[in-house]
């Protein structure tokens, strides 16, 4: 069995036996003291977390920079760019339509039959207005220090791009400097091995900790909205997959889609699409996405293509409309597409993201902030599956990004 085999095997292990553990728990001792063990197990996620933060500054840096610098020119640079934002904008309206289709296809707030938070309660998540000029100066980094301290990948990403280009202009003056960036990726990416040896015992202790405290009980309470958002998921799985088989091949997408498994599997069950990035990284490596292309699209995509993340935000804001019985027009829910594509943008590395953006999106059309109380309780559970839908999209967009450069470049397409 290969190491990544084994990997794999490992994680499915600790996620069934988390979910075994977590029910025993939740049913065996009394609330408080299941809360307490939660909080003990939760140790062994965070630390996992930590080791994954640790290791994504330097990376980013590393392989992007020295990626833009191995492209050539400037053009090249250019081109790639319009490309994978281009890929990035039409997935994104896609994912936001189709969380509105089907939210009302489905109705699951249409008659939930829960207790309706006053609408004067106080949802506890933290809300800030859209403000276009914070989020153009946010993306500018005020020192790169600070902004791999603080893992802010999309200031990471501008000072790779002006880092790149001038290695580019510099020529063979920058070719001490392309060395020691490619160690230092190089170096990450053994560290990266170390830290996945932790990932079944992240996956274990992250699982149990939520069903011990929440019990299975509460996927069967909001067992319609939940089966709703992970239907409205399975679709656009399809789509992003049939986009790609469009764009690749349908061989080429029955390749990739094994070569991505383990990030999959461990962003699922973590809820964090940054525990995934290293491996996803060098998982489209091994695919035959070249390192340049994979290292460009990539850390974008984490800050520009949550496609999962933004179909949540679309799903759960009528999803909370539908339960104060609030009728949105057509042209209400539009304006919420457009108005949701411009917000998610800002929220790449914030705890809980989605929720930020919803309570942000609900009082510019008259919805109870209050309602995300009403979503609270599962959130865990459907960040999962939108966190692993970003790495599927952003894994479909950088080798569909990898076969347009290739034929632009005449360079061979990847293989295996």
């Amino acid at each position: 069995m290969t190491p990544t085999n084994s990997l794999t095997r490992w994680i499915l292990i600790g996620l069934v036996a988390g979910l075994a553990t977590g029910w025993a728990i939740n049913v065996s001792v009394p609330a408080d003291q299941a809360k307490q063990v939660a909080e003990y197990l939760s140790i062994v996620t965070d630390v996992f977390l930590r080791l994954i933060k640790m290791i994504i500054a330097p990376l980013v840096l590393a392989t992007l920079t020295v990626g833009i610098a191995h492209m050539g020119s400037g053009g090249a640079v250019g081109r790639t760019f319009v490309r994978t934002l281009a890929w990035f904008i039409a997935a994104s309206v896609f994912s936001l339509g189709l969380g509105i289709l089907m939210v009302n296809l489905l109705a699951p707030g249409v008659g939930v039959g829960l207790a309706l938070p006053a609408v004067d309660s106080a949802s506890g998540v933290a809300t800030k207005a859209f403000n276009l000029k914070d989020f153009i100066g946010h993306i500018f980094p005020k020192s790169i220090i600070e902004a791999m301290a603080t893992n802010e990948v999309l200031q990471i990403v501008i000072f790779s791009l002006f880092a790149g280009v001038a290695l580019i202009q510099m020529g063979d003056k920058a070719k001490v400097i392309n060395d020691g960036l490619d160690a230092i990726m190089h170096m990450m990416l053994v560290i990266t091995g170390y830290v996945m040896k932790v990932a079944p015992f992240a996956v274990f202790a992250a699982i149990a900790s939520s069903i011990a405290v929440e019990g299975l009980g509460i996927l069967l309470t909001f067992g319609k909205f939940v089966g709703g958002f992970y239907l409205a998921l399975a679709v656009l799985w399809l789509f992003l997959l049939g986009a790609g088989a469009f764009v690749l091949g349908f061989g080429e997408v029955r390749r990739l889609i094994p070569e991505i498994r383990e990030p999959f599997l461990i962003t699922f069950a973590t809820a964090s699409s940054e525990a995934a990035y290293p491996k996803l990284l060098a998982s489209l490596e091994r695919y035959g996405v070249p390192g340049r292309i994979a290292s460009f699209v990539l850390p974008l995509g984490y800050s520009f293509n949550l496609d999962g993340s933004m179909m949540y935000c679309a799903f759960a804001s009528i999803f909370i409309a539908q339960a104060y019985g609030i009728d949105l027009s057509l042209g209400q829910e539009i304006a919420m597409l457009g108005l949701l594509m411009i917000t998610s943008k800002g929220i790449a590395g914030v705890p809980r993201a989605s929720l930020v953006v919803i309570a942000a999106t609900l009082p510019y059309f008259n919805i109870p902030e209050a309602g995300l109380l009403l979503i609270l309780a599962v959130d865990h559970f459907l960040d999962m599956g939108r966190s692993a839908t970003n790495v599927i999209g952003n894994a479909v967009a950088t080798a569909v990004i990898a076969k347009w450069d290739a034929g632009t470049t005449d360079s061979a397409p990847p293989a295996a």
